[in-house]
């Protein structure tokens, strides 16, 4: 639940602030996340940590 709750006030923040810009930046940091997460274990994790 405490995570729901941070991305309430997260979009809180945002619509109140009009902060927009900052939604794109999140967006790819939780893609980027994602992806080393679900490769760790895979295959292609040795290409993916050589792209950072």
């Amino acid at each position: 639940m405490r995570r729901f709750t941070l991305l309430r006030e997260l979009w809180a923040f945002m619509r109140v602030r009009k902060k927009w810009w900052l939604l794109p930046i999140i967006l790819v940091m939780l893609a980027i996340g994602s992806l080393l997460v679900f490769a760790q274990g895979s295959v292609l994790a040795p290409f993916i940590y050589t792209i950072f």
